[in-house]
């Protein structure tokens, strides 16, 4: 398969149309795929598992935010970022392994809101939340308007973009073994902020392949345990964005 086929295909890293067809027990394409038991993937069953998830996350939050700790931020970070790969690779554990990919996850994003509240204060913590929420409540009526539509060459366009912001990632952490980062990245100025928008941007334009996903695997019937798959995928994308946001409010009001 060529890389354009590769990129047409896809569109949350997490949820495939890959992945959703093999889980799906629908004809797809052709091909009659079953699986067994009767529970499929529903689109209230995976916003149900998506609150859910989100209020273990903030639980775990507010405790390592008070009682911030090293250990929590790259045991959160590595923990959940680990639990993360396994699930692409074993989506029937999503039910067990998604929880507690949200209470890690939620130490980490806690104890890295603590010290951007320490630096900056509380108020900004609140804006950020307030920004990640009104952003993910923009991108659903987007979504659900059909303002934006969610088809193959928009999905191919956003894997791509996602593609080079994971590159530029990493070169920055790969530099900073040797005490350099990437230029402007996360800086403030009129450059660094207007990649930091643009990073936000692609964040929140990700959010409308989730929906579209969720919305996919229920069309295809797959089974049960993809909402909570699915409700993994949109959790990420939304720490993603919470973090950037926050960010990106630290630089502004540094400058």
């Amino acid at each position: 398969m060529s890389l354009s086929d590769r990129f047409s295909k896809s569109s949350n890293p997490l949820l495939s149309e890959e992945r959703l067809a093999k889980a799906s027990s629908q004809p797809l394409d052709g091909g009659v795929i079953q699986r067994s038991g009767s529970e499929v993937m529903t689109v209230d069953g995976a916003v149900n598992k998506t609150f859910l998830l989100g209020a273990l996350l903030t639980a775990t939050a507010v405790y390592s935010f008070f009682f911030p700790s090293q250990l929590f931020v790259w045991g959160g970070l590595l923990g959940g970022f680990a639990l993360v790969i396994f699930m692409t690779f074993k989506p029937k554990m999503s039910g067990t392994l998604a929880p507690i990919y949200a209470l890690l996850e939620g130490l980490f994003i806690g104890s890295i809101t603590a010290t951007y509240a320490a630096g900056f204060g509380v108020g900004l913590v609140f804006n950020a939340i307030l920004g990640t929420i009104s952003v993910l409540f923009m991108m659903l009526f987007v979504y659900k308007a059909g303002i934006i539509k969610v088809n193959q060459k928009f999905r191919s366009g956003m894997m791509m973009a996602l593609g080079a912001v994971v590159l530029l990632y990493v070169l920055n952490i790969v530099l900073g073994f040797f005490g350099m980062s990437v230029p402007y990245l996360h800086q403030g100025g009129p450059i660094g902020i207007g990649i930091s928008v643009v990073i936000i941007g692609i964040a929140s334009l990700m959010l409308l392949l989730d929906f579209d996903s969720i919305e996919r695997g229920a069309a295809m019937r797959a089974p049960k345990y993809m909402e909570w798959f699915s409700a993994v995928g949109l959790i990420v994308t939304l720490v993603w964005l919470y973090l950037e946001i926050l960010r990106l409010l630290a630089v502004l009001q540094r400058d």
